[in-house]
């Protein structure tokens, strides 16, 4: 009752400052190049918070106060279109506008960084926009959504090549998922499986914000990934398009074929709109450039792997608008192989066929369960807009059965509920003829109850049930239409309740005995801070737009891992300080002339108490709570010399110290699931006409030898050396017709014997697993 009042009186406040008398009206339809309408640009009067988006019909309707604008125009793969307009009281001024395409991401919008949709040349910070064209391109060659990220987000580790994305960190650090701005992530207990939570079939792009950030809540340590899912694009009633693929190993063809079904219907009549998505896909065999199985641990080989998305808007009115969205993600392993460990550094762990039914539960993700419902009423007072989003989250996932590991054998899941409620709402203002600008403000109610147990009831951690409050501002300033200033605040109130439990008997492998069966009295744990994030961006020249910025992320990432090897009997007496990280960024981004494009990235982020693992002699993993530094660059070009042909790279460079003894000069590097050997990627594209198109891409995954091994000559766990290796890979597309298109897309082209990175600074025998061989894959899809 308490929030609930506090909420009213907010917006009470809110409604007696910017209440506003009736405005004048701007209305117009947005067309391609071709006269078709383009549905989902953004529309806006420079210089305020004043837009509206187009509709499936390309339609818009903007009110305002009367007076001249710069009326502007963007959208994904189109070039920002500025016109001059001037609206007048009582009058509603109409026009048409063509909007035309563009290779640059400054004109792409991105609504993650500031929960609206702006362009990337209004963000102060560093943005990665994966765009449909480029999922496509990768989903080619590797349907796993990790393998998209790994070539298309520098700063982003490498691909694991199993069903755990561990190691796989943004910038050194662990990074919050999100599916429409619903977590995706277990902070309580990170379970490694965040990013392999949907199909890229179901996605319109992904936005990826870089560096540590408050604006989403608990566990956004190293940036955000959001996906970000399929919506409308035709004013058709229906439509609808049909993928069918076949893949298959080039090193072998024994058992390694598979393939992937996917169909979509979308449309819009009247005043709903709908997208409605299916994939079903069936992995094969994976087996190495040699023609060995790949071990079954954690492989995504032979796996059953399914998605629904469906998503239904209704316009109630010209300023109203209702979306409710529903996607469902499940993974489920038939792999009736077993495996033969073999010896780090010299012999891979292989899969051998399994001469018996394997114990447990087949692993996978049983389930991953999203709903969104989203109101929007624009210029609700004046010009203020509002958003209400309502989400719930429900998540399992469960990893192989151990016979050993656990007393008396066991197999281990994540089970996590979320729900939550997020306000939004934006105010514009205006200081004068050279100042303006808005307020975004809300508050967000999120309830996350997370617990890791074993199959047969056991807890591994107790429940925890996380509450949390946090509400926000964010002033935006624009100085001229060419400086833009943001600047912002997060209270984080959290509560977390815990039960009581007793910890789990594990196996010690230097005593050869069982730890654990500790009685814990469980407890209420508080959290309360208040973190911020200023930033200055310049965009009045396009070829060279400087960003500067402060960014801070408050989380109690991994308190299930501390629980769970607890040896205290009271929950308050453990070391659960949650991570508060700084993150400071300066970068720019530009357009040289219509040729080329650039990002490029200078970071540093610290950490009073960061939290990284340490693997003790018994086997056991422990949380090592120290003062952390990590820093960095990213360099990405794109360059375009002629109409059918573009080239271009990235490299990114990532380290980190810690502090072990806190005496400030930060003596040991961070491991290899931490920070990532220096990454460089590269491609060259050639698409000569409509009908046909051939990318040739690579990734290179350098060197990083920061550790020496111990008196045995072993490494320990995440400080093993990483030696390089590239990967080449090919996509080519035809269309046979208007209606038809086939794409042949071949992984690891060169057939390259290599390990991944996650196999070399593991330093574990079951580990030391090579990556698949050359596969390829070939799909056809009819569009009618």
């Amino acid at each position: 009752m308490l929030r609930f009042f506090f909420l009213c009186l907010f917006l009470s406040i809110h409604c007696t400052i910017f209440a506003q008398s009736e405005q004048p009206t701007l209305q117009g339809t947005v067309l391609d190049a071709s006269g078709q309408p383009v549905a989902a640009v953004n529309i806006s009067l420079s210089g305020t918070r004043y837009g509206a988006q187009t509709d499936a019909q390309g339609k818009f309707q903007v009110a305002a106060p009367a007076g001249t604008y710069t009326l502007s125009i963007s959208g994904v793969g189109y070039e920002t279109v500025r016109q001059s307009v001037t609206l007048r009281t009582g009058e509603t001024a109409s026009l048409n506008l063509t909007a035309r395409a563009s290779e640059s991401s400054l004109d792409e919008v991105v609504v993650t960084a500031s929960r609206r949709a702006e362009t990337i040349n209004e963000v102060p910070s560093a943005i990665t926009i994966v765009n449909k064209r480029q999922i496509a391109e990768q989903t080619a060659l590797n349907a796993d959504v990790t393998n998209v990220l790994q070539y298309t987000v520098p700063g982003l580790a490498p691909a694991t090549y199993r069903t755990s994305n561990t190691g796989q960190t943004l910038r050194g650090r662990q990074v919050l998922v999100l599916v429409d701005g619903v977590p995706q992530s277990t902070p309580l207990r990170n379970g490694g499986r965040d990013l392999r939570l949907i199909d890229p079939s179901a996605l319109e792009r992904i936005e990826v914000i870089k560096g540590a950030t408050s604006i989403y809540g608990n566990g956004a340590d190293g940036g955000i990934i959001n996906y970000i899912t399929k919506r409308p694009e035709t004013a058709k009633p229906f439509t609808s398009q049909t993928w069918a693929g076949l893949t298959s190993g080039l090193s072998s063809l024994d058992q390694t074929q598979g393939f992937r079904l996917s169909q979509q219907f979308t449309g819009k009549t009247g005043k709903v709109d709908y997208v409605l998505n299916g994939t079903f896909e069936r992995t094969g065999l994976l087996r190495d450039a040699n023609g060995e199985v790949l071990s079954p641990f954690y492989s995504p080989g032979q796996m059953n792997n399914y998605n629904v998305l469906a998503k239904a808007g209704y316009t109630l009115t010209d300023r109203q608008r209702l979306e409710v969205m529903y996607n469902f993600y499940a993974s489920r392993s038939d792999l009736n192989y077993v495996e033969k460990v073999g010896v780090y550094g010299k012999t891979p762990s292989i899969g051998v066929p399994a001469t018996e039914t394997a114990l447990g539960t087949r692993q996978g993700t049983p389930y991953n369960h999203n709903v969104t419902l989203r109101y929007n009423y624009s210029r609700i007072v004046g010009g203020t807009d509002a958003e209400v989003i309502v989400y719930g989250q429900s998540f399992r996932t469960v990893y192989g059965y151990d016979a050993q590991y656990f007393e008396n054998g066991g197999q281990s899941n994540i089970v996590s509920s979320k729900k939550g409620v997020r306000l939004n709402l934006q105010s514009p203002y205006r200081l004068g003829s050279a100042l303006s600008g808005e307020l975004l403000y809300g508050v967000d109610l999120l309830s996350d109850q997370t617990a890791q147990k074993l199959q047969d009831g056991r807890f591994w951690t107790p429940d925890m049930n996380m509450r949390n409050l946090a509400p926000y501002a964010q002033l935006k300033l624009d100085i001229l239409n060419n400086l833009v200033l943001k600047a912002g605040a997060r209270f984080e109130n959290i509560r977390v309740d815990v039960s009581d439990f007793t910890t789990l008997r594990t196996y010690n492998t230097t005593t050869q005995k069982f730890d654990g069966g500790v009685a814990v009295q469980g407890g209420t744990l508080n959290y309360n801070a208040f973190v911020g994030n200023v930033g200055l961006r310049y965009n009045g020249v396009r070829a060279f737009q400087p960003f500067v910025s402060f960014s801070q992320s408050f989380s109690i990432n991994e308190l299930g891992r501390i629980l769970r090897t607890s040896q205290k009997s009271i929950v308050s007496q453990l070391p659960t300080d949650p991570i508060l990280v700084n993150n400071y960024e300066a970068g720019a981004i530009g357009d040289i002339g219509r040729y080329v494009h650039y990002d490029l990235a200078l970071f540093r982020s610290t950490s009073e108490l960061g939290a990284s693992y340490r693997q003790l002699p018994s086997g056991v993993f422990e949380v090592v709570r120290s003062p952390e530094n990590v820093w960095g660059y990213e360099l990405a070009i794109d360059v375009r010399p002629l109409s059918f042909l573009t080239v271009g790279g990235a490299y990114a460079y990532v380290e980190g110290k810690t502090d072990g003894n806190n005496s400030g000069d930060y003596e040991t590097y961070l491991g290899g699931d931490r920070i990532m050997a220096p990454k460089t990627t590269a491609y060259v594209r050639i698409s000569p006409g409509s009908r046909w198109n051939l990318t040739v891409n690579a990734l290179r995954s350098s060197a990083r030898n920061r550790f020496l091994p111990n008196a045995r000559g072993l490494y320990t766990y995440g400080q093993g050396p990483v030696t390089p290796y590239t990967v080449v890979n090919l996509t080519g597309g035809y269309a046979i017709n208007q209606n038809l298109n086939l794409t042949l897309g071949i992984e690891n082209l060169l057939n390259r014997d290599y390990y991944p990175p996650i196999s070399q600074w593991a330093a574990r025998d079951a580990d030391y697993i090579k990556a698949p061989g050359s596969r390829f894959s070939l799909t056809a899809n009819y569009r009618f």
